[in-house]
């Protein structure tokens, strides 16, 4: 019995390397991207591979880190969420707004305490990432729709709160955990690495993880199997939403100040992250540490061309092509995921 299993084991596994190769494409081509770039840089400029600027590298992807923990989650459903940017941008605002702010700053704004301040934030960002899990889960609405309505209603809260003002000010703990270090290690790069651990193990070895694959990989059988795929869906909208708000209020201390449009260009950022990364946009495929890999992807790529002195407009495009790049690679492993299950 145990050699004729072992035998039909073997005979599902793809067999020689090539076949290895292109099962595994979606994971091995992010890496091989990564390690490209490093070497590249490194050769073009000698202050680049330096510790210190590793440092500046994980710095500059913290916030689009702790954003895409929760586009992570809603990417491994099947699901999109577009108002990732501007949920962070409304929550790093709104803790300004509750936040005692300067007399030159034009804002009537209502102070109270610190940690009030952030509960309240906290819990508006929430609130936003609901209506986004009732609009698609109760009502039907399709995620990309929903999520781009809630794109602009945050950015137009956004608007009312500040009236194009800018606040700086934000309770001492955000402060301290956006702008502050401990040990020469910035704050913000260690609440960033939590939080990517912490959604690591929860989609690794818990069960609502567990049903977030299954969710993405097949919908219908997740229902069929009596799971709850609704309040799987709605919860990881919250859990973008959450995720987004608390990458705004750290932004907003790391920043410096809370205005309209400040996390605009997080919205691909962390898509790309999520997607370069090798996470599956049809589901099921992926998961943070891809998403760790998409992040020093984009991160060695940006510090990279800036050590080189590259036109930045030519920046914005080397950095659209390889998201295409990673779009292609993305589509191409599901079709040979497809053919290879029939």
């Amino acid at each position: 019995m145990a050699s004729s299993e072992t035998a039909l084991a073997a005979g599902r596994r793809p067999r020689g390397l090539a076949p290895f190769l292109r099962s595994q494409m979606r994971n091995i081509a992010p890496f091989l991207t990564l390690i490209f770039l490093s070497a590249f840089f490194a050769f073009a400029s000698p202050s680049f591979a330096t510790l210190d600027n590793l440092g500046n590298i994980l710095t500059q992807v913290s916030v689009t880190g702790i954003i895409a923990v929760g586009l992570t989650f809603v990417i491994l459903c099947a699901e999109i969420d577009l108002s990732i940017a501007s949920i962070a941008n409304v929550t790093g605002i709104a803790v300004a707004y509750f936040t005692l702010q300067e007399s030159y700053v034009n804002i009537a704004n209502i102070p109270l305490p610190g940690a009030v301040a952030i509960i309240l934030s906290i819990l508006l960002c929430a609130l936003l990432g609901l209506v986004n899990a009732l609009g698609l889960t109760v009502i039907g609405i399709p995620s990309f729709i929903m999520t781009l309505a809630m794109m602009q209603i945050a950015a137009g809260v956004s608007a009312l709160l500040v009236r194009g003002q800018i606040a700086y000010k934000v309770p001492g703990l955000i402060t301290t955990l956006g702008s502050g270090s401990i040990g020469g290690i910035p704050w913000i790069v260690i609440v960033a690495a939590i939080m990517l651990l912490g959604g690591h193990l929860v989609l690794t070895y818990t069960r609502f993880g567990r049903y977030v694959y299954m969710v993405g990989g097949n919908r219908e059988a997740a229902e069929y199997s009596g799971l709850n795929v609704k309040l799987i869906l709605g919860a990881v909208m919250v859990i973008s939403a959450v995720c987004s708000g608390i990458g705004g209020m750290l932004g907003v201390a790391h920043f410096g100040s809370a205005q309209q449009n400040e996390f605009d260009t997080y919205l691909l950022d962390s898509i790309a992250a999520v997607v370069v990364g090798g996470t599956s946009l049809f589901g099921g495929r992926g998961g943070i540490g891809n998403t760790i890999v998409g992040l020093f992807v984009l991160g060695v790529l940006n510090n990279g061309l800036d050590h080189v002195n590259i036109d930045s407009f030519l920046k914005i495009l080397i950095r659209g092509l390889i998201l295409l790049a990673a779009l292609v690679i993305n589509v191409y492993a599901q079709r040979l995921r497809e053919k290879a299950a029939e």
